[in-house]
């Protein structure tokens, strides 16, 4: 009984070109080796298979009757390995049925996720894509447990993610938003004593109840006066209309929030680390077709965006300050 163990699988290749060809020169032509190497290899063949294989005849070689009865088998699993290693096929946005999970904040989901949308339901209408909330705690773990395609947030938030890929969205300014008409900063600009003077709210998911901006505070050895800790900003402009706090948000979405209330927007006082949105997937993803066209997807958007907000903005790129 052959041991298929110590049975070189790349024979059958060659057995199947002997058979079908009935010449070792044509045979070896076809599988681009010299007639003395495929002579060698029908050897091999004769020996592990025990049977002769090709035999001479008048007519030229012939097949023995389990060299015939080998030929159609061999061909079927050969076209099945073919099957097994061929590249997967493109993928079709227009057909795909796939399901995208996005775990990220609801300012990604405000900056990026309208254009995503109209994307998707122009070329891919048959995707579904949901929203998670974002990861709390190890980005490898959630992204390796939680059936998340993608997570969404700043770099800072995420910290070092090892063994995870990765890749940078945009940049984004942080500024602080307050009402027009707060006595406690009457100007456009406010002071470091004014920051920390007013109360504040924090958007965060920490359960410490604190922010990126508080991590840079207690370095300084400061800390400022938080009102209010929410989960989201939805509610944050018409709070912000009503009462004299400061909100610290991406500019981007401060500059949709003072179309809707009567805000101003201020810089932060304090220097602050360049904040980058970044996307991670899992490794196993890396070379998923329709994962790429997904992550290919948000790259353009965001790249597209930062562009115009350059132009907007003189050419100056937006990084915190």
């Amino acid at each position: 009984m052959v041991n298929l163990r110590s049975f070189d699988l790349n024979l059958l290749l060659a057995l199947k070109a002997l058979l079908q060809e009935k010449n070792v020169s044509r045979a070896a032509e076809r599988l681009c080796l010299s007639q003395p190497a495929m002579s060698h290899v029908l050897s091999r063949l004769r020996n592990q298979l025990d049977d002769p294989i090709l035999v001479k005849s008048a007519s030229g070689m012939v097949p023995t009757a389990r060299a015939l009865a080998l030929l159609e088998p061999t061909v079927a699993v050969l076209r099945e390995i073919e099957r097994i290693v061929e590249s997967p096929p493109e993928f079709d946005p227009a057909t795909s049925r796939r399901r995208f999970v996005i775990s990220t904040s609801d300012y990604v989901a405000f900056a990026v996720l309208p254009k995503l949308a109209e994307s998707i339901i122009r070329i891919a209408p048959n995707i579904e894509v949901q929203i998670r909330q974002p990861i709390i705690g190890s980005p490898h773990l959630a992204l390796e447990e939680d059936n998340i395609d993608v997570a969404i947030g700043f770099d800072a938030i995420f910290g070092s993610t090892p063994h995870i890929c990765s890749d940078t969205l945009m940049a984004e300014s942080i500024v602080c938003l307050t009402r027009q008409c707060n006595p406690a900063v009457p100007g456009d600009e406010i002071t470091l004593a004014q920051f920390l003077e007013c109360k504040h709210i924090l958007i965060t998911w920490r359960e410490a109840g604190t922010g990126l901006i508080d991590d840079c505070l207690a370095k300084l050895g400061l800390h400022r006066n938080i009102s209010f800790i929410l989960p989201n900003f939805l509610t944050t402009p018409w709070i912000l209309e009503k009462t004299d706090l400061l909100l610290c948000l991406p500019r981007r979405m401060a500059d949709k929030f003072v179309e809707l209330a009567p805000l101003k927007i201020l810089p932060i006082p304090i220097d602050l680390p360049r904040y980058e949105l970044r996307m991670l997937w899992h490794p196993r993803h890396e070379k998923d077709r329709a994962h790429m066209w997904l992550r290919e997807r948000l790259l353009t958007i965001c790249r597209r965006d930062s562009d115009n907000k350059a132009s907007a903005d003189g050419g100056a790129v937006g990084l915190l300050h």
